[in-house]
């Protein structure tokens, strides 16, 4: 962030400081630096509108996921090689590509849904502004402004676009994101042998378990939950499907909270017994077990 100084006239006089410059920069990081505590495994950066993306040292920009087969077949060269160390043999492409994929959008996703989430704020993001360092699970971001509502602090911050409600921050919210993924799920799709309503059914999964898992950890996953039903309801395009949560009841009759994916990862395809809590695939049996399981952890 940029700050003036104040100047020293000639007959000594001193004049009143001018404001710092705020940018959209500096607004975005609050809610970054929030989830950094929750999340202290994943560094968000955020950049000023003249400072370029990180290159080398295990970055890829998004531009260059959605657009450029060699850096993508690159990105999934780590997937490949994970795979095989953690299972001793090699995924079939579509699965690797699926993983690929979620290790980018999952935190992603995060990027524009936690501003919202925290702050009421909604991070523009085109592909050509993000980058991602998967291996230490490193973003940075250079927002080219941001939606709000009436009210907020942050309304007057160069690049700020104030809509008129909650609603309409949600379709800021769906059409940021989508501008964004789309051009990536172009390209892993036909690594993925996925295209349309499979897509974007994943997209959906990335949005709603990325949000509900930091929401949780925030001691706020009944809110979260709520705000991904409203932004999700399954009649907004391109998203496929909704949140789908639904509660199960536990062995000593506690209530056990699942959801039901809209897409599946096909990680059954490496370990046919170890599927998700929240797979299509997954019986309710196994699902309280599973989750029996995760709460006695």
């Amino acid at each position: 962030m940029l700050l003036s100084t104040a100047t020293r006239p000639a007959d000594h006089t001193v004049t009143e400081a001018t404001a710092p410059v705020v940018t959209a920069a500096a607004v975005l990081a609050e809610s970054y630096d929030r989830m950094a505590e929750v999340l202290p495994w994943m560094t968000v950066t955020t950049l000023g509108p003249d400072e370029p993306l990180p290159e080398g040292d295990g970055w890829v920009t998004a531009a260059a996921l959605a657009r450029d087969p060699e850096a993508l077949d690159g990105y999934l060269a780590w997937d490949r090689k994970q795979v095989l160390q953690d299972h001793g043999r090699p995924g079939r492409p579509d699965v690797v590509a699926g993983f690929g994929l979620h290790r980018y959008a999952w935190p992603a996703c995060l990027l524009f849904t936690l501003p919202w989430f925290l702050h009421r704020r909604v991070p523009y993001l085109p592909v050509e502004r993000v980058a991602h360092d998967r291996e230490r699970s490193r973003l940075a971001a250079r927002p080219a402004g941001f939606a709000c509502l009436p009210g907020d602090p942050a309304a007057a911050t160069p690049g700020a676009r104030v809509v008129r409600d909650e609603e309409a921050l949600r379709a800021e919210l769906r059409s940021a994101v989508a501008a964004h993924l789309e051009p990536v799920l172009g390209a892993f799709g036909p690594v993925m042998r996925r295209r349309g309503r499979g897509l974007w059914g994943m997209a959906t999964d990335e949005i709603t378990e990325g949000l509900w898992y930091v929401g949780n950890l925030l001691g706020e996953e009944r809110r979260a939950m709520r705000e991904l039903e409203a932004l999700l309801p399954g009649t907004e395009k391109p998203y496929a499907g909704t949140p789908a949560f639904r509660e199960l009841t536990g062995p000593q009759g506690e209530p056990l909270t699942t959801r039901d994916r809209v897409s599946c990862c096909l990680y059954y395809t490496l370990e046919p017994q170890d599927t998700c809590a929240t797979c299509p695939r997954t019986c309710d049996e196994d699902r309280v077990a599973k989750l029996t399981a995760e709460a006695a952890a």
